[in-house]
């Protein structure tokens, strides 16, 4: 039925009866694909640049295979998969090409490289316990076909870890800066480059830090300017955001 649909439209366009744009804007509201337990929305990536994205927590496996099979009837690669437990990604590799990070606990269907992006994105971290949400942003970022440096534990507890990459920073179109404690890292590279800063507050600390709200309103507290904030440990939020902005003007 949607595949009609759409064909509807473009017959339409062909024989010009409708323009360019009020095709463009048909398309982008094709109806989804009811599951039942799920609405797989097979045109997003016409609205938003990117397909949609699956997330793990909460689904059963058997949930996850009904929406990756109904998503690769329209998108045969690079489905991804946040917050994607061992046990579930065991049970999808069974019956999908499937690369799993168990650091970050993304899940990448049909993996395959590509970059649609000319900058680079720098994802830094104020130390090694924040790795696995910056390795969730940067596993984003390279699926949705950025070039990803990973410049990880340069906090501020060794200023002079970061300060040696400042080249490195300065050529970059993106930095995502992931941090717990204080958060106090998106700040200091905020005040150091040109180039949009995306701060990341994790939930990595001692008691006061309350498990990351410490962090975040650090963050929202910035005095450097071009810095925005998203949720507590949300890499992949980062990493969607980092990608759009890499991608303007591409």
């Amino acid at each position: 039925m949607e595949n009609e649909h759409i064909k509807h439209i473009l017959k339409n366009l062909e024989c010009g009866a409708i323009s360019a744009e009020e095709a463009y804007a048909r398309l982008k509201l094709t109806p989804f694909e009811d599951l039942g337990y799920a609405k797989v929305d097979h045109h997003r990536e016409i609205r938003q640049g990117a397909p949609e994205v699956i997330y793990g927590a909460s689904k059963t496996s058997g949930q996850m295979e009904g929406i990756i099979n109904s998503l690769l009837s329209h998108c045969p690669e690079n489905i991804l998969i946040t917050r994607l437990s061992e046990e579930s990604a065991a049970y999808l590799a069974e019956r999908f090409s499937l690369f799993y990070d168990p650091v970050s606990k993304i899940g990448i269907v049909n993996q395959r490289q590509h970059i649609s992006a000319k900058g680079t994105i720098v994802v830094a971290t104020g130390g090694t316990s924040d790795i696995p949400v910056a390795e969730e942003a940067a596993l984003t970022a390279d699926t949705l076909g950025n070039p990803v440096v990973r410049l990880y534990d340069v906090g501020v507890a060794g200023l002079h870890r970061l300060l040696s990459h400042m080249e490195l920073l300065s050529s970059a179109t993106v930095i995502i800066a992931v941090a717990g404690m204080e958060g106090a890292l998106a700040s200091v590279i905020g005040g150091l480059t040109d180039c949009p800063v995306i701060a990341v507050p994790t939930s990595i600390g001692y008691g006061a830090s309350f498990h990351g709200v410490s962090a975040l309103l650090s963050m929202l507290n910035s005095c450097a300017s071009g810095v925005s904030v998203v949720n507590i440990d949300n890499g992949f939020g980062a990493g969607y955001l980092a990608s759009m902005i890499n991608h303007i003007g591409g």
